[in-house]
């Protein structure tokens, strides 16, 4: 009859040889929980600076400077202007010139005006303005006149600003442009085409008036 063997019965020896390989083991298995422990520190690390950064809030991103070439704020501001009663003709004319205004003069956009919109016009700020009607100047022999894409103009100095005014149309137009944006001559050169297109010639020119 064959022998059966209970398995919870260690074979004769068998405790001497556990007990060698014991400290082997047990080196074995330190090894590898401080192997462990180094791989699962910077992990660690890794994700509470991950969790940190998502529950700070953002920093705010700094404002982006103006581009050199951007432009700059629109004054929208009405610019304050006088409108005269103008008599039936002139008060035409006016509408005409006004309604022929572009939106801008060179890169000055237009603005509102206080009073006489039909007659009145302003660009920029400081403003530029527009001003149909009213008298024409009387130049002295020796006062400079300039044409300007066939308009006649006359120059008057001031402290803060060059006025310039037609001398050969039916009813005058006047440009104020202040001191600041240089060369007054250079700001009536797209407003003469406009003057030539909707204010008719007329009335006694300076012999200088020509071009």
């Amino acid at each position: 009859m064959d022998e059966i063997t209970s398995s919870s019965e260690s074979p004769a020896g068998a405790g001497t040889s556990d007990d060698a390989g014991a400290p082997r083991r047990d080196r074995a298995n330190r090894s590898a929980a401080l192997l462990a422990t180094l791989v699962a520190v910077p992990v660690t690390v890794a994700v509470a600076g991950f969790t940190f950064a998502k529950l700070t809030p953002d920093a705010p991103a700094a404002e982006p400077g103006p581009a050199a070439t951007s432009a700059g704020p629109r004054s929208t501001t009405p610019v304050e202007m006088a409108a005269p009663r103008l008599a039936e003709r002139p008060a035409t004319v006016c509408r005409a010139l006004t309604s022929q205004l572009p939106p801008t003069v060179r890169d000055l956009a237009q603005r509102p005006v206080t009073a006489g919109p039909e007659q009145n016009a302003a660009y920029g700020d400081p403003a530029l303005t527009i001003a149909c009607g009213g008298a024409e100047p009387e130049p002295g022999d020796t006062d400079d006149i300039w044409v300007v894409n066939k308009v006649c103009w006359y120059a008057a100095e001031g402290p803060d600003a060059t006025v310039l005014t037609t001398l050969d149309r039916e009813t005058a137009v006047r440009v104020t442009v202040p001191r600041t944006y240089g060369a007054a001559l250079q700001w009536v050169s797209p407003i003469s085409d406009v003057v030539i297109a909707s204010v008719p010639s007329g009335g006694d020119a300076p012999g200088g008036c020509t071009g």
